[in-house]
């Protein structure tokens, strides 16, 4: 892992959120500034993997290489929405923990640095997966912003809250945005998973795909309840934080297991 681009990476992450803050501290709605930072971190961030992978002769999928990449993924989604829209507190929170992700690849002594051969078929499944999870991730961040504006206004604490965040209506369209983006991800990657990955249902994975399946279960009904049923809210919240905790589950959990309690790889 070249070092010193992750902590350049890092160190911008960092500044992009504190800029955010800044400007949040006094309402100006700035978003643009920040967002070219936190691209300018995210772009170093690419470039830590690429050069880490080339140097390792292939690319490796360890438990903190995924963390990395989905806080990579997030964080440019981020950036990418700021650029045409004020976002507020989202960026406060993406960017440190993509920072944080980061860190964990880039410092841990026990992440391992070696290569597997992987085909194009399953680097193409990987990557809708891993894409599939930064979409869903910012969504879920949404959500918990969309539960805090909702819980300001039943208490009526209005203030601080509405300029944290974007309009309610905004941060709601916008999860659903990414939750239809992440959705149809998801079922990408399944799909890829089914045609090209070996033993889908061996012991190791069957957890993995059900947890997954249940997942996209429930974000396909909430799509569906969104569409035919108008459904919004606290309901939108609560389904889409646990079709999250199962999809974290299906892919972090086995991981963690497999990679770091067992010593396997997965």
């Amino acid at each position: 892992m070249p070092i010193v681009l992750a902590s350049t990476a890092i160190a911008a992450y960092i500044a992009a959120a504190l800029w955010q803050a800044h400007e949040l501290a006094k309402a100006s709605g700035e978003a643009r500034a920040p967002a070219g930072m936190a691209l300018i971190a995210a772009l170093l961030h690419v470039s830590a993997h690429i050069v880490s992978w080339h140097v390792s002769g292939g690319i490796e999928l360890h438990f903190f290489t995924a963390l990395s990449l989905i806080g990579l993924g997030t964080a440019a989604l981020t950036a990418g929405l700021a650029l045409s829209r004020a976002i507020g507190a989202l960026g406060v929170t993406a960017y440190p923990i993509a920072a944080v992700m980061l860190a964990l690849y880039a410092y841990l002594p026990f992440a391992p640095r070696t290569a597997q051969a992987l085909g194009w078929q399953i680097q193409l499944h990987a990557g809708l997966a891993l894409l599939a999870y930064a979409a869903l991730s910012l969504a879920a961040l949404l959500a918990i912003a969309l539960w805090l504006q909702e819980r300001a206004l039943r208490q009526r604490r209005l203030g601080a809250m509405l300029r944290a965040f974007p309009p309610l209506t905004l941060v709601e369209t916008l999860m659903f945005r990414l939750i239809f983006a992440g959705f149809a991800l998801l079922t990408l990657a399944l799909m890829t998973g089914v045609v090209f990955v070996e033993n889908l249902f061996a012991q190791h994975l069957v957890h993995k795909t059900v947890l997954s399946l249940l997942a996209w279960g429930i974000f396909g009904a909430l799509l569906m309840g969104r569409v035919f049923h108008g459904w919004r809210g606290r309901r939108a919240v609560r389904l889409t934080l646990t079709a999250m905790v199962l999809l974290g589950m299906a892919f972090f959990g086995s991981k963690f297991v497999l990679e770091l309690v067992l010593a396997r790889s997965g």
